[in-house]
């Protein structure tokens, strides 16, 4: 099977790996499932299933005017799980995609869902508010949607820099990955790009975090300058009943590049527990 058809016709397109135990993958913004593959093919190779899909207006599924909040994005999440048949599946949620994780195990009860991963997660809240004082101010995502609008190009130039940790000093991936990375960008659609971003800033994740009542491994790079820790994946681990927590120190938000082995280990470390 290579799309899924959600219930407003949406077409999403799907890559689907090997065999065995399912694995769905879900890839960050601005990019689409072509992140995951490095990830994707450890686990095919190591005797599991690996879905990936491009969320509805990134890469190469249909680019509808609406449906960038999370409720829909959970709801294609849930059309992706009955259509490929996956069963008691891992969801990985990378970044952005966190929060469709999230969102799918309040709004559909973590159905069919046997595991979750979350890595350099937008959860549990990114917005500054009076209740969230760690969160990142409203005037920083409006900046973002003004450069991305005024010329998105070169936007994610500047993006992917401190997304893979590009500095004076360090340089963990080439200017090839940075490349790669914003040509999967450009595909995406306009609506889509500013939609998310909207969404991913704006939503409240804090009272999903009671809904995860399966095994959870959280994992974000301690020196995360897109998704800074202290203000994600360590409250949210605070939230998460009995998850496991890995910090990966020095590291940054783009860890399928930066880190992909360590990180291709840990998942299947995680996926592993409990399987015989």
């Amino acid at each position: 099977m290579n799309c899924v058809i959600t219930p407003d016709n949406t077409r999403l397109h799907v890559k689907d790996w090997g065999t065995g135990k399912p694995v769905i993958l879900i890839h960050g913004w601005p990019l689409s499932a072509d992140s995951w593959d490095e990830q994707a093919m450890a686990i095919a190779q190591a005797g599991y299933r690996a879905i990936a899909y491009d969320r509805r207006g990134f890469g190469r599924s249909s680019q509808p005017w609406s449906g960038y909040d999370y409720d829909t994005l959970a709801d294609d999440l849930a059309a992706v799980i009955e259509q490929t048949g996956a069963q008691d599946a891992t969801l990985v949620g990378f970044s952005m995609g966190g929060g469709e994780v999230a969102r799918y195990m309040s709004r559909h009860a973590g159905a069919s869902v046997e595991k979750a991963v979350l890595i350099s997660s937008v959860l549990p809240f990114r917005l500054k508010t009076d209740d969230n004082p760690a969160g990142t101010g409203q005037e920083v995502f409006d900046l973002m949607a003004q450069a991305i609008n005024d010329d998105r190009a070169a936007f994610f130039s500047g993006f992917f820099r401190d997304f893979f940790g590009i500095g004076i000093l360090s340089s963990p991936v080439s200017n090839e990955v940075l490349e790669w990375a914003r040509g999967l960008a450009m595909q995406a659609g306009l609506p889509a790009v500013l939609g998310c971003l909207k969404a991913f800033s704006t939503t409240d994740f804090r009272g999903d975090l009671v809904a995860f009542k399966v095994p959870t491994l959280i994992i974000h790079g301690a020196d995360d300058k897109t998704v800074p820790i202290a203000a994600s994946a360590r409250p949210t681990a605070s939230g998460i009943t009995g998850c496991r927590f890995i910090e990966y120190e020095g590291a940054p938000h783009g860890l399928f590049a930066t880190d992909k082995l360590r990180l291709s280990q840990d998942l299947l470390s995680f996926i592993r527990q409990g399987i015989r």
